[in-house]
This record gives C-alpha cells, structure tokens and sequence, in this order.
C-alpha cells in the first residue's frame, strides 16, 4: 500500500499512534487548516473534552472546554455526500454551517445522521483501537489527550 505522507496525519495518544488518511478530495480548505495548525504544534496536550461511547471523539479545542479554537478565521463548510461511519474524520461547528475552526471529531461507530451536515476531512486507517481506549465523557473525569499531531511527511 503506498500512502501519501503528505496527506497522512499521525495523531498520537497517550495509548498509542491513530494513522489517519487525509481526504482533500473532499475538503480541501479543512484538510488544509488541519495540516497548517498541526504543523504549528496547535493540536500537541490537547484533550478530547467530548467523548461518547457508539458516537463519536471530539477534541482540538485548546481550552478544553468545547468553546475554543483556534486565532484562524473559520471554514467555510465543505460538505459531501461521503458518509458519517466509524473511523470518519469530521469537523466539528456550532449551528452556524460555516463555523467549523479547528475541532474536529472522530466517528466511534457509524453516524449518517451527520451526514451532508458536516465537513468529513480524514479516515482513521490505522490505530482505531487508541480511539476506541479514549476516557469517555462529557467532559471526561480525566481526558485522553493528543500527546502529537504531525503530517506524516514532517514526522
């Protein structure tokens, strides 16, 4: 299997390394603002705030807190048909279709419900178990934490 490290992002937990493939097919702006902040050491000690077990893994942001991002203007959503299944990478918004920053969320089990509703960016191809092992939680008592994030060509 060849991957393109530019479009692979290694996204490291305190259990172990989630590979994921990045889809610019889809989103080219997200996956774009994804390598940019990971490059910057944005994602690197922060925690996944919101995680439900059968649904989903959110974190990036770094106030913890679910209301924080980055200083870079919003996205413009890219929405597609490709659908909300588990391993999916997503970006995470407020109502406001055009607000996604840099939370994002990684689909734990299937999730169409999201579908055409959010910016699908990336697939989890490697290291699915380090999701499944985040605390779960809302926020979780003691949150898993991205320890790094780094596009597989700079790793």
């Amino acid at each position: 299997m060849t991957t393109d490290a530019e479009n692979t992002l290694l996204l490291t937990t305190e259990t172990g390394t989630v590979t994921i493939k990045l889809r610019p097919d889809l989103a080219p702006g997200h996956v774009a603002r994804i390598k940019e902040l990971a490059r910057e050491g944005f994602y690197d000690g922060v925690v996944f705030h919101r995680v439900i077990a059968g649904f989903m893994a959110q974190g990036g942001d770094p106030t913890g807190t679910g209301s924080g991002g980055s200083k870079k203007p919003d996205l413009k959503a890219e929405f597609s048909r490709e659908p909300h299944v588990r391993g999916v990478c997503s970006m995470a918004r407020t109502s406001a279709p055009n607000s996604a920053n840099s939370q994002f969320f990684i689909c734990l089990d299937d999730s169409t419900f999201l579908d055409n509703q959010y910016t699908v960016w990336g697939e989890v191809v490697d290291g699915m178990d380090h999701v499944d092992a985040l605390p779960k939680g809302e926020p979780p008592r003691q949150p898993g934490k991205i320890v790094s994030m780094k596009v597989a060509a700079d790793a």
